[in-house]
């Protein structure tokens, strides 16, 4: 009863938190928005490594792990994250939350699993100001808006065809629109301008993976994995449209349509790069594990001329993630503390955007539990990140966060034949 609640619960409030802005970062003004594409809380937790696998848990990010599923699993995460943003003349705080995924994994057969599922892939939400003079001395106040984002509706098998290989695949399927916004209104002035821009998007792409897990002597096991997360081939429908405005009443004066057409506009292709990430671990069968990853991506291809930016480049983009997790005894029946897992982690990220020549890098450390619910497998994964993006020089926003994560993962059995009626 406690499950079917739970499952409930957490289908209920999706609605809600994917029907608001799922992020108030200034740095989703570029490319399709943040990322949201972060895994589990239980791999989040471990830095985001996507390496490894059990028979419990679904792994978003590493399709071959399925291969190893032995019981069915409903899995969903929210989160709650408060920012921070800090440049050379102020600070502001403030705080967003979300439903980061919603996920079934199941077997289907010996060594072969399957998923299905929901998540954001990208978000935008931002509200910028910039002042500056003109020749005149006039101030001139550029107001920019964004809201919108990504969602990936994806299916994902996984089979171990060799002892210690597995092999698996994600078709994904991403949509969303994406709304810009600029009024721009001159001190002393009634009326204002405006630039109102919208993007639909959709498009596929294909995440492929490869686990060797090799037992080394009687209790350890060695981890090595390898994963490519296909080039993201994404259509956009665009229009624009530009007028001016009554800066108090609000209406419009006068507007038009622009005509994409013309500049070969109307309908665009954005291409994110491919992501090939490396991982190598080791450690004991639910008792302890330690890993890290290398993850690269040639983000100096990208290219969204619907929405080019001035002093705004891209580069090749790395990301580095160490962590683990720790069981002091996963058979414990008196204290529950010694079956609770323990993880911890970080991470590096070169995201490979340049503003102004500067580089906007992340950096985050991650630490969690993974809570036993009653005598079975399932278990509720409480998750923390702190973390920092950006930089102030050159005019430009500084992050601090605080990302706290809540993960269910629900297991049961399927396709059990009943011998009693």
């Amino acid at each position: 009863m406690v499950k079917q609640f739970l499952i409930a619960f957490t289908c209920l409030i999706s609605v809600g938190m994917y029907a608001q802005n799922s992020t108030i970062s200034p740095y989703s003004y570029f490319g399709i928005g943040d990322s949201r594409e972060k895994g589990t809380v239980d791999n989040q937790m471990m830095g985001g490594l996507q390496l490894y696998a059990d028979s419990i848990h679904l792994n978003l990010k590493n399709p071959a792990s399925l291969a190893k599923l032995r019981l069915t699993a409903y899995t969903a995460g929210i989160s709650r994250k408060e920012y921070r943003l800090k440049d050379n003349l102020e600070e502001q705080r403030t705080s967003v939350s979300n439903l980061d995924y919603l996920a079934i994994a199941f077997p289907v057969a010996k060594n072969m699993g399957a998923s299905f599922g929901l998540q954001p892939y990208s978000s935008v939400g931002y509200n910028l100001t910039q002042v500056r003079r003109n020749s005149e001395q006039d101030s001139i106040v550029n107001i920019f808006n964004g809201e919108g984002g990504l969602n990936r509706v994806f299916v994902s098998f996984g089979y171990m065809p060799l002892k210690d290989v597995a092999i698996g695949a994600t078709i994904n399927y991403n949509f969303g629109t994406i709304e810009y916004a600029r009024l721009q209104s001159v001190e002393g002035v009634q009326f204002g301008t405006f630039d109102n821009r919208e993007s639909r998007v959709d498009g596929w792409d294909f995440n492929y993976s490869i686990n060797y897990t090799p037992q080394i002597g009687d209790k350890h096991r060695l981890h090595t994995y390898f994963g490519a997360n296909t080039q993201v081939n994404l259509v956009s429908k665009n229009t624009q449209r530009i007028g001016s405005l009554n800066l108090t009443s609000g209406a419009e004066v006068e507007a038009l349509d622009v005509n994409l057409d013309a500049n070969g506009l109307a309908n665009g292709e954005i291409k994110i790069p491919t992501v090939f990430t490396y991982g190598l671990g080791y450690g004991e069968e639910r008792k302890w594990f330690v890993g890290a990853e290398y993850a690269t991506q040639a983000m100096s291809e990208f290219e969204n001329r619907f929405i080019a930016q001035q002093n705004v480049g891209y580069q090749d983009a790395t990301k580095i993630k160490v962590g683990g997790f720790f069981i002091p005894n996963y058979r414990a029946l008196s204290n529950v503390f010694n079956r609770i897992t323990y993880r911890a982690g970080l991470r590096y990220e070169e995201t490979g955007l340049m503003i102004e020549n500067k580089e906007i890098n992340d950096f985050g450390i991650n630490f969690g539990l993974g809570v036993p619910l009653g005598g079975n497998f399932s278990n509720l994964n409480l998750g923390f990140e702190l973390g920092r993006r950006g930089t102030r020089a050159a005019g430009l926003v500084e992050e601090s966060y605080l990302n706290i994560n809540v993960g269910l993962s629900l297991n049961d059995r399927w396709f059990i034949k009943r011998k009693i009626n």
